[in-house]
């Protein structure tokens, strides 16, 4: 399948060269680059690595990937130095040519929400001006009402457009996130009216029930109705990576699943992924499938 793709945080504890090798060899056709996983002063060598690869580059994922602190993650405190390291980051992953660059508001965490709601927009302004400067666009990422409230004001495609033409940038888009979103009421219709701002698309599965934000599944493993979200991205002319992204915590963020995902063999994960991801890209041509049921 040409248009699947992994993100690196799939196979956590793997390196920057393992992913590729072991991408490659499961018949993914892309990858999405997580600065985490770039070697210190070796980005030169990592993009060579890329390039012989062969893979294309899919959603890349900043050290520092929003304009608000979140809780669960280290970083600066201040919007403003977050920001620019932000915007550090948009010009290291530019080289890898990522169909985009991940990026979440944060949480309010009980700030005002006209000052919390400002302070994005201005982020995503001077974002946006500096994602043109360096070539790449930047895919607002809406994360789910269910435990968002560490992550983000926006659990929505509409709530993220708000922000976007708020910031008025050509460089900022949405980046679409199938766990993230399969249970918002219009999502079909969602779909419909605003593909054309997808810079990228990451794939999992809801498991049911979920046991927090890291606990992720395969495609088809879950409840999320996978099979008629991608026919709907597909029906609005979705051309991009489906980027497998599973968070299965291992007791890295606090809660070691006996099942995690992430201590299975890398290899093992990318060809069961892949696998599970063209059963759904297959359901989708036979189901005739016209809504997904909120929870």
């Amino acid at each position: 399948m040409r248009r699947f793709s992994i993100s690196q945080v799939t196979t956590l504890t793997s390196s920057f060269a393992e992913d590729l090798e072991t991408y490659r060899k499961a018949g993914a056709r892309g990858i999405g680059v997580w600065e985490l996983k770039l070697p210190e002063g070796g980005d030169a060598e990592a993009l060579e690595r890329l390039e012989a690869s062969g893979l294309g580059s899919a959603a890349a994922v900043p050290l520092i990937p929003s304009i608000l602190p979140l809780p669960l993650m280290e970083g600066p405190n201040e919007p403003q130095a977050r920001v620019e390291a932000f915007c550090a980051s948009l010009h290291r992953l530019a080289p890898f040519r990522p169909s985009g660059v991940v990026c979440l508001t944060g949480p309010a965490q009980g700030r005002d929400p006209d000052e919390v709601r400002q302070l994005v927009v201005d982020g995503l302004r001077t974002i946006g001006a500096e994602a043109e400067l360096a070539g790449v666009r930047v895919g607002l990422e809406p994360i789910n009402r269910v435990g968002g409230e560490n992550w983000t004001i926006v659990s929505s495609i509409p709530e993220a457009v708000e922000l976007l033409e708020a910031a008025d940038r050509p460089a900022l888009g949405l980046q679409f996130d199938t766990w993230h979103l399969w249970n918002t009421e219009t999502l079909l219709q969602d779909i419909e009216r605003e593909a054309g701002r997808f810079v990228g698309v990451h794939v999992a599965d809801w498991r049911e029930p979920t046991r927090s934000w890291a606990d992720r599944v395969l495609p088809g493993d879950g409840v999320a109705g996978l099979p008629a979200i991608v026919r709907a991205l597909d029906r609005a002319g979705w051309e991009g990576f489906y980027d497998l992204e599973i968070f299965s915590d291992n007791g890295t963020f606090g809660s070691a699943w006996p099942d995690s995902l992430w201590d299975v063999q890398c290899a093992d994960v990318a060809r069961r992924g892949r696998e599970a991801f063209r059963r759904v890209w297959e359901t989708r041509i036979r189901e005739p499938v016209d809504e997904v049921s909120p929870r």
